[in-house]
């Protein structure tokens, strides 16, 4: 089964990355974008036993940085 995590900063995280992108947006002509935040998605092929807590306690141990970053987890349907 895939299983992915999307991992964004936290609201109040100064985001460069971010910034950069929006820069860049307007530097190619393109209006109308107020903000960007980047992101990451890190996608996971687990093998049906793998519980939701587990998931849970990886993204919490490894995949996102609790102290910045917020996390939501989402399983693919075939």
């Amino acid at each position: 089964m895939k299983v992915r995590v999307y991992v964004s900063l936290k609201n109040g995280v100064l985001d460069p990355q971010g910034r950069a992108i929006h820069h860049a947006i307007e530097g190619l002509g393109f209006s109308g974008v107020s903000d960007v935040r980047a992101g990451r998605l890190i996608e996971l092929e687990v093998d049906d036993t793998v519980t939701d807590a587990a998931l849970d306690d990886m993204a919490q141990k490894l995949l996102a940085n609790m102290v910045i970053e917020n996390y939501r987890i989402e399983r693919v349907l075939p």
